[in-house]
């Protein structure tokens, strides 16, 4: 196939685009290379992915730009899409607004509109675990309530859940939500936990711990979460012929159009993360303890029943496991061995 990976410089667009390469599909990526965190770990995962396979095409192409998005799905017959382009970050939504609604918005509604107008066979887009924001039900299901968001970041992405549906319906476009929970692993954001603890810890400087580390998550480690991804993009979604009109369930659709949640079934407290991290680096940290952050979710759990069933897997690494394997690729990447 022809895939088109949009954000293919980011944690997640690296990954799959070397799985996809690897299993010998052609695939053109983009990205608009913003300086929302350090943009050379941005052109070293590129690197990484040419060095895989010469099937990789990379143009640095936003899209919120949509005359060349459209060119580029006319020019390379693209088939398939992954769309992880979009702005990231739970709080930093809180500080940038505008940006969430000029990435995740506008952007994401050009992607739809090129499927369109190109008759894509399937349109895989990233959601988040954000969108359930107030539930605090556990462990969270598909059809769980999404209706309250505590950041503009899990409004977006319940947003695009619904402008894929209508489109779905409206246009017969298969399209498939993955609902992220917690990912981490090598090549991840300078943003997010994992790599914001190891660096300053190597560094002796001070962590900050939010509610003292008693939130539960449940952290996807990258490789489970490409083989998930991969194996979704290889079965469209179909329409549902148990979705009844009369009492509709949200996780389900007429249209071609389905949603899931990807997370290890394995919950963990933040504190235990941490000290897991701890013995990895052989070195205790400097805690800052902080109340509960606005914005924040105390609780994510995830129920992949769901996904288990279409696709047959769940994510299973252990946090044992993964943050090594993050812990060996941060110091290798820096040099510190």
């Amino acid at each position: 196939m022809n895939i088109l990976v949009t954000g293919v410089a980011g944690f997640i667009g690296m990954h799959i685009t070397k799985k996809l390469l690897d299993k010998e599909h052609i695939v053109i990526g983009i990205d608009n290379m913003n300086d929302y965190y350090d943009v050379n770990l941005k052109k070293a995962r590129l690197d990484n992915i040419y060095k895989s396979s010469k099937n990789f095409l990379f143009l640095q192409i936003d899209i919120c730009n949509k005359i060349e998005l459209n060119s580029l799905f006319i020019k390379y017959n693209i088939d398939t899409v992954v769309n992880l382009a979009a702005q990231a970050g739970v709080r930093y939504s809180i500080e940038n607004p505008q940006a969430y609604i000029d990435s995740n918005i506008q952007g994401f509604l050009n992607i739809l509109e090129a499927c369109k107008d190109n008759e894509i066979s399937h349109l895989i887009y990233a959601s988040s675990s954000s969108v359930y924001g107030l539930n605090s039900s556990s462990p969270l299901s598909e059809d769980s309530d999404t209706d309250h968001p505590v950041a503009l970041y899990g409004a977006t992405k319940k947003a695009n859940e619904l402008m894929a549906h209508s489109y779905s319906h409206l246009y017969k476009i298969p399209t498939t939500g993955l609902r992220f929970f917690t990912v981490y692993g090598p090549w991840g954001r300078p943003d997010m936990a994992l790599f914001l603890f190891t660096k300053a810890i190597l560094e002796n400087k001070p962590i900050s711990v939010f509610n003292s580390g008693k939130m539960i998550r449940y952290f996807t480690f990258i490789d489970d979460l490409v083989q998930a991804i991969y194996r979704v993009i290889l079965k469209p979604a179909k329409p549902d012929k148990k979705f009844d009109f009369n009492a509709p369930n949200s996780s389900i659709s007429s249209a071609p159009y389905k949603i899931f949640n990807i997370g290890n079934r394995q919950p963990r407290l933040l504190e235990d993360y941490i000290s897991i991290l701890e013995d990895q680096l052989n070195k205790k940290s400097i805690k800052n303890n902080l109340p509960f952050q606005n914005g924040d979710i105390l609780s994510t759990a995830s129920d992949t029943e769901q996904l288990y069933k279409w696709i047959n897997f769940e994510p299973k690494t252990s946090i044992e496991v993964g943050i090594n394997k993050f812990v060996n690729w941060y110091k290798e990447f820096y040099r510190l061995n």
